[in-house]
This record gives C-alpha cells, sequence and structure tokens, in this order.
C-alpha cells in the first residue's frame, strides 16, 4: 500500500491521540509525538499497530526549532516524505494578566506559536518541493473570541490564526493547503479544572448544550487535510457557540 504520511504532535492524548489514530485507520503512516510521557505515546502507537496501521512515536520538544529539524529528518528516512502535518502541541495558561510573569507568557508563545512556526517550516520544505500536501493546525476558541484569565493563551492562538492565513497564501502556488481548527470546549484534560457548576454554566452557552469529543475535532482535522481546494479557513468546531 503506497500510505501517505502524517505527523501529530501532541499525538499521546485527548484531540492528538484521536487525530492519530483516526488518520493511521483510514491508511496513513503516522508519527506521533510526544514531551515527557512516553509510555502514553506508546500505548497509541500499539493500539494503531494491533489495527494493522503504521505509526511511530518521537520524543519532540514544541518549542526547539532543532526538534522541529530532527523530527522531519525522522519522517523522511522512515517514510520518504511528508504529506500532512497537524501541529495539534500546545499548552494553556490560566492567571489574571497581573499574574502572568515575564516567563508565563514567552512560554505560552513559545509552545502554542513559535512551535508551530518551526515545525512548519521544516515539512514545508518536502512540501514544496514535491508540490503537495497539507498543514492543518489548531488554534482554540480562544483565538477567535478572546478569554479572561487566559490572556497569553489567548494571543498566541490568535496568533496561530494569522500564521494560517498568512501561510495558506504564501504555499497555494506550490499546491499546499494551509487550514485552521478553532475547537470550542472539548472533552480533554487541559479543562479538568473546571468544577462541576462551571462545567454547567459553560455547556449552558454552547447552543449543542455539550462539549465536543476529541473525535469529532479529529473528523474535522482528517477534512481539512484532504481537502486539496481549501485552503487559508479557520473551522470552528464548537457546537455553535461562535456560530452567530
Amino acid at each position: 500500500m503506497n500510505r501517505k504520511t502524517a505527523i501529530v504532535t501532541g499525538g499521546s492524548s485527548g484531540i492528538g491521540k484521536a487525530t492519530a489514530k483516526l488518520m493511521a485507520g483510514v491508511g496513513y503512516n503516522v508519527i506521533l509525538t510526544y514531551n515527557s510521557n512516553r509510555q502514553l505515546a506508546e500505548t497509541v502507537v500499539k493500539k494503531i499497530l494491533d489495527e494493522e496501521g503504521e505509526a511511530a512515536a518521537f520524543c519532540y520538544d514544541a518549542i526547539s526549532s532543532s526538534d522541529a529539524d530532527m523530527l522531519t529528518a525522522f519522517a523522511m528516512e522512515r517514510y520518504g516524505k511528508i504529506d500532512v502535518l497537524i501541529n495539534n502541541a500546545g499548552a494553556s495558561h490560566r492567571a489574571l494578566v497581573t499574574q502572568t510573569t515575564d516567563e508565563d507568557w514567552k512560554r505560552a508563545l513559545d509552545i502554542n506559536l513559535s512551535g508551530m512556526f518551526y515545525l512548519s517550516r521544516a515539512a514545508a520544505r518536502d512540501m514544496i518541493k514535491r508540490k503537495q500536501g497539507a498543514i492543518v493546525n489548531i488554534s482554540s476558541i480562544c483565538g477567535v473570541s478572546g478569554a479572561a484569565m487566559e490572556t497569553a493563551y489567548s494571543a498566541a492562538k490568535a496568533g496561530v490564526i494569522g500564521f494560517t492565513k498568512a501561510l495558506a497564501k504564501e504555499l497555494a502556488p506550490s499546491s499546499v493547503s494551509v487550514n485552521c481548527l478553532a475547537p470550542g470546549a472539548v472533552e480533554t484534560k487541559m479543562l479538568g479544572f473546571l468544577s462541576p457548576r462551571e462545567r454547567e454554566e459553560l455547556c449552558s452557552m454552547i447552543p449543542m448544550g455539550r462539549f465536543g469529543t476529541p473525535d469529532e475535532v479529529a473528523r474535522a482535522v482528517l477534512f481539512l487535510a484532504e481537502s486539496s481546494y481549501i485552503t487559508g479557513q479557520i473551522l470552528g468546531v464548537d457546537g455553535g457557540w461562535l456560530g452567530e
């Protein structure tokens, strides 16, 4: 089988895990990255291999440009090409702006935005050369509307949207698509800080009345990854939260 190859950052849990499993299930070679929990990543890889898919795990620091180069080199050596890049790795930071330190601010931008730039730059070299490929960036509803007590995270995720639109224009002549998802409230550990009452209040703001699932976001990722004539778009996966 002539499989396509996809890199999924942050692929050991949540949206990344769901995306890695879905893409492997439809025939992609998948390289999923992890930062510290090797066991979680290897569990996902084993699940994919047990279901006759193809996958590998790669330890990757999202804020390192050299790691981005090593990751793409690994993909090229193992599979010979990079067809799809899913920039999913990220981390939230919740604090009042007056309590957000310089280090907090820098880390939020490094993990959520700079890392996306480093890896997109590295992967784009092969895509441009072959004149095909797709990049899907994971932003957030916070990047669209902003969120109180999440100024650094919101700023970084808004940057992801701007980066997506600019890179889409730059890579379109090479037949490489670049799109972005802006998930709303999704059932992942990132929302683990919410109390039952806060969850209920948040659900009341969502027209569909519930949180999304990682699998629902993963299906949207796959749609954009395989939509060759859609580029520069920001797709909300938010249950209608910002639908108005």
